[in-house]
């Protein structure tokens, strides 16, 4: 509050000084713009798969090779290049972990691999590794 003495026949004038009151909301006003875009959005939720038939025994890791003639097996078995999306489909139907290995010969060009990586992200496999030496002997 703010007090002026007027020394005409009006006598003491008491009014409000609002200035410090707006300061105070602009700095509010900005520190809320800031901190609002860093506020999560919402949690990342898993959402249960549904139960998969028992077909047998699945393996666990899936091997996408592809041979220096251009031929291409899941798990030493020949499939078509035709035929792979179809069959990575139906591998991967009930499978909760969607994840794949591809492993090429020494003497393939990187161009046929990464054709093969393609149709396996289109077939569902959200995660691709690429298979090494060293990880073979592990598996």
């Amino acid at each position: 509050m703010s007090f002026s003495i007027d020394a005409g026949k009006h006598g003491t004038i008491s009014e409000m000084n609002v200035v410090p009151l707006i300061d105070i909301l602009l700095v509010l006003l900005v520190i809320f713009m800031i901190v609002t875009p860093l506020t999560p959005v919402g949690l990342p939720a898993a959402i249960p798969q549904a139960a998969a038939p028992e077909t047998g025994p699945q393996p666990e890791v899936v091997v996408v090779q592809v041979l220096e003639d251009g031929t291409v097996r899941i798990n030493q078995a020949p499939v078509r290049k035709e035929e792979l999306q179809s069959r990575l489909e139906e591998i991967f139907k009930w499978r909760a972990n969607r994840i794949a290995f591809v492993c090429g010969d020494n003497a393939v060009e990187f161009e046929k691999v990464a054709q093969v990586i393609d149709v396996m992200r289109t077939a569902g496999v959200d995660k691709v590794g690429l298979m090494t030496p060293q990880l073979e002997k592990n598996l």
